[in-house]
């Protein structure tokens, strides 16, 4: 005997289950984006804030108008950011009636730039060294070369910059001195005690560029 074959009328079997599975799917879809959509903001995870660390606390008491972190890692890239951050202060002043009290710029002054930082009675002490390990001329010892000329870092510091100072890279400096006579302990304490104006010695360099980052400041890279 045969078995009659099924026959699925409109509407009806497998086709009917299918659309009507289709159609719920859909459904829980819009109800899902419904609920979410409910969830107060304060109840949704916010992003991690950084850790704040009190040797990096003077950044927070800059102008916070607008706010600039300049990274010199070079005696050619700590001639350019002279010129850089002083444009910075120009044009906020000429081009947005900005003050520059009103303007924070931080300069980095880390790896072969680091002796920049450091004031004349140090260059008159240790310039020697400095300039054979920077490769600049020796004749350029007997001062702070950064402070030559009409855009010097103290020009620049006058109109509220101020400079983050590797610690490691002076260190690194002192041990080199350190050849000529005396301990690189001392050393590195008499260069920490001897920068130029609104110089602040940070742990290291590079890790002062994240944090001023992570204060709002906006990054620019000299070289």
């Amino acid at each position: 005997m045969t078995t009659p074959s099924r026959v699925l009328l409109p509407g009806r079997g497998e086709p009917a289950r299918r659309r009507f599975l289709a159609q719920f799917g859909i459904a829980s879809a819009s109800l899902g984006a419904i609920v979410g959509s409910a969830i107060p903001a304060q109840a949704q995870s916010a992003p991690p804030s950084p850790r704040r660390h009190a040797a990096d606390d003077w950044m927070d008491a800059l102008p916070a108008a607008h706010r600039m972190v300049f990274d010199a890692v070079s005696a050619t890239g700590a001639e350019d950011i002279r010129h850089y951050a002083s444009n910075v202060f120009l044009a906020n002043r000429t081009g947005y009636d900005v003050d520059s009290r009103d303007v924070g710029v931080i300069i980095v002054l880390r790896h072969n730039a680091t002796p920049f930082a450091y004031n004349d009675a140090m260059w008159a002490k240790y310039g020697s060294a400095f300039a054979a390990e920077m490769k600049l001329d020796p004749g350029t010892a007997k001062a702070n070369p950064a402070n030559a000329g009409s855009e010097t870092l103290d020009a620049v510091g006058r109109q509220g910059a101020q400079f983050a100072v590797c610690a490691m890279a002076t260190r690194r400096f002192a041990g080199i001195a350190a050849h000529n006579g005396g301990t690189a302990d001392a050393i590195f304490e008499e260069l920490g005690k001897n920068l130029i104006a609104n110089a602040h010695l940070t742990p290291a360099g590079i890790v002062a560029v994240g944090r001023a980052q992570e204060r709002g400041f906006a990054f620019g890279y000299a070289g």
